[in-house]
């Protein structure tokens, strides 16, 4: 059963222990952050969470919010640190190409499956970005790293700009 949300959920999904995977939880930190110094602090109406990727996990974090932006590493051959975005409503998430980092039941099947019940946002999009190493207990190679601040800047751009 679908309950009242905030209007925009901002989800970085990924394992800050994995390398590159920490990609989306780096932007969400720097989104946070950004939104609270620019007078738009976490409230009802933006929440911003850190999430390991699980479908279900994800399913319930967007309950009831019409605006959903979700940002985690991919592999898809671009070059690292390269942050793709994908709006969920007028572009499926390739089968092949642009694909969630480590998670083998995550983002992609979380929308799909939020799809097929009804339960997708009126507005999704995916950041994606390129990922380099994914070494358990290592930290964001350079090239993510670099891309953080501008990914950032990106997402924030969305959760202040109109529908």
């Amino acid at each position: 059963m679908l309950h009242a949300g905030p209007a925009v959920v901002v989800i970085g999904v990924g394992n800050p222990d994995r390398g590159d995977d920490g990609a989306g939880p780096a932007v969400a930190r720097q989104v946070r952050a950004a939104l609270t110094a620019g007078g738009l602090p976490q409230s009802r109406d933006i929440r911003v969470l850190e999430c390991g990727g699980e479908a279900s996990t994800l399913m319930e974090a967007w309950d009831g919010a019409p605006t959903v932006i979700l940002i985690d590493a991919v592999r898809s051959g671009t070059p690292p640190g390269h942050v793709h975005r994908i709006d969920a409503h007028c572009q499926p998430i390739p089968d092949s190409g642009v694909r969630p980092s480590t998670h083998a039941f995550g983002v992609a099947e979380a929308m799909a499956l939020g799809r097929a019940l009804g339960r997708l946002p009126a507005r999704l999009i995916l950041y994606g970005i390129e990922g380099k190493a994914f070494d358990a207990g290592t930290g964001l190679s350079a090239e993510v790293a670099a891309a953080i601040p501008t990914a950032a800047a990106r997402v924030v751009a969305d959760v202040i700009s109109p529908i």
